[in-house]
């Protein structure tokens, strides 16, 4: 498995590299968005971890760019800040980023969610699944609404594809962070939130169906 860092500090940026190795990826480091966006021309990633603030291209532009690629719209990316505002965590997910970390960051975990990524990365289904509107095909992960195409990130459509496999059914947080993310999510809830947030600003006449199941979590059904 391939993880391409972006990082312009070295120190962080080997410390990211030396603990992925460790288990058994290989890495490539890059310390501008520019030289990391050639090399994903030639090869693509398994994963890729962008740093926001970064000299020339900044990491929410470049990852605008490979979200606009068919080729790299379904890469799964982590972005990390020095930043712990909530706004810079928005901005980070909004811009495609599937998951994010703050600086200061455990190492263990950095992997848990690098692996998580990977892991999930794998299309297993090759079925079409539809609801009113809705229509997602899982063999080449097209989500389309009223026969139009909808962008999604990469853990948008994990997520709308546990919805619409459980439809009616009220599913909790922790069921739905343990299921997508593969990890623990504690002191984070607020990153499912965005999300789906983002998913049903996304689906347009269809975000109606995914409910607010209070003091539970979330369900897909119809009606609005």
């Amino acid at each position: 498995m391939l993880v391409y860092v972006i990082e312009d500090e070295e120190n962080i940026r080997e410390l990211i590299k030396f603990a992925l190795e460790t288990y058994g990826y290989e890495v490539e480091p890059f310390e501008r968005a520019e030289e990391a966006l050639e090399r994903i021309s030639e090869r693509i990633p398994d994963v890729a971890i962008f740093d926001i603030m970064l000299p020339g291209i900044d990491g929410i532009e470049a990852v605008k760019r490979l979200r606009a690629e068919s080729a790299t719209a379904a890469l799964p990316i982590l972005m990390l800040t020095a930043k712990d505002g909530e706004i810079d965590k928005v901005v980070g997910l909004d811009c495609g980023a599937d998951d994010y970390m703050t600086k200061p960051f455990s190492v263990l975990e950095l992997s848990a969610r690098i692996r998580a990524l990977i892991r999930r990365s794998t299309v297993t289904s090759s079925t079409r699944i539809t609801y009113e509107g809705l229509s997602v095909d899982t063999d080449s992960r097209e989500v389309f609404v009223n026969g139009q195409q909808v962008e999604l990130t990469y853990k948008e459509y994990e997520l709308l594809l546990l919805l619409l496999k459980n439809v009616s059914k009220a599913m909790s947080r922790d069921e739905i962070m343990d299921r997508v993310w593969g990890y623990d999510f504690v002191g984070e809830s607020r990153t499912l939130d965005i999300h789906i947030s983002s998913l049903r600003q996304k689906l347009g006449s269809m975000g109606h169906a995914i409910k607010t199941v209070r003091n539970v979590g979330y369900k897909f059904s119809g009606g609005k």
